[in-house]
């Protein structure tokens, strides 16, 4: 973090920052059914993956198991049958395609946002500040494609997963710890960001086993607005506690394993 002449000044700031982040990403909850869109979660779940995908000429991933060749964990868990992790693999895959199509088509109808789209300023009923269209398609998008890949995990990953954790991570001491949801809302509600302050929270972690401090694999879902942007991990500020790092480099030193990034065109290394 770069230094300042005025400690409390400095401090204060980025606090301020951090209250806007989390504000924003609590309020973007609370506009997810902006226009027609209906995000019922519960809905989602029940959203037949391949059904909904059948005709729109999305193509089978390649040959050979991304998962298995990010991680031989990933394999012992399923007592090396690659089937099974190419399973596993492919309904993640199309929770995001199918959340991708779902929420496109509410808004645009059979095409994808255009370039201009995806940069205009919304004023959304709730929130505070205008925010992107790209942030809140991004938004709903999670929320859809997070609710149907907790279904798919709880059929196919015999082993615990977390989906949306809060950790707290200290670096200098490589030291990992958990935060409650019920922590993490009050901290929101009571307007504390300061002691969330250098927290992690990955989507998706996969463990190998009981360890909950410890991954097999991380997935981090994106959603590029518009589609032909390269997906990329969000690179942390001066301000931040990772100042020089990205967010797969984080998750990869706090939790352990191998990171991916998975897109409605497949995953990233």
């Amino acid at each position: 973090m770069a230094q300042n002449s005025d400690p409390a000044s400095s401090r204060h700031s980025v606090c301020c920052r951090l209250a806007r982040l989390l504000l924003t990403s609590l309020l973007l909850g609370a506009c997810v059914t902006r226009g027609d869109l209906r995000l019922d979660t519960e809905s989602a779940a029940r959203v037949r993956y391949a059904g909904v995908l059948r005709g729109t000429g999305t193509t089978s991933l390649a040959v050979g198991s991304t998962l298995v060749l990010a991680t031989p964990v990933v394999l012992a868990v399923y007592h090396h049958n690659q089937d099974k992790v190419a399973e596993l693999q492919e309904r993640l895959a199309e929770c995001a395609r199918m959340a991708e199509h779902q929420v496109n088509s509410a808004h645009f109808g059979n095409r994808p946002p255009t370039r201009e789209e995806c940069g205009e300023e919304l004023e959304v009923d709730g929130c505070p500040e205008p925010i992107t269209r790209a942030m809140l398609l991004g938004r709903q998008k999670h929320t859809v494609a997070l609710t149907c890949a907790r279904d798919v995990l709880t059929r196919l990953w015999p082993r615990p997963f977390s989906i949306e954790q809060r950790y707290r991570y200290y670096p200098h001491s490589r030291i990992l710890e958990t935060i409650s949801r019920e922590k993490e809302q009050q901290l929101i509600e009571r307007r504390c960001p300061e002691d969330l302050w250098g927290s992690i929270k990955p989507d998706i972690v996969l463990h190998s086993d009981y360890n909950l401090l410890q991954a097999a694999i991380i997935i981090d879902l994106k959603f590029p607005c518009p589609p032909s942007n390269r997906p990329r991990w969000r690179d942390y500020g001066r301000e931040s506690a990772y100042d020089g790092s990205n967010q797969g480099q984080v998750y990869k030193r706090a939790l352990g394993g191998e990171v991916l990034l998975l897109t409605p065109k497949g995953y990233h290394r």
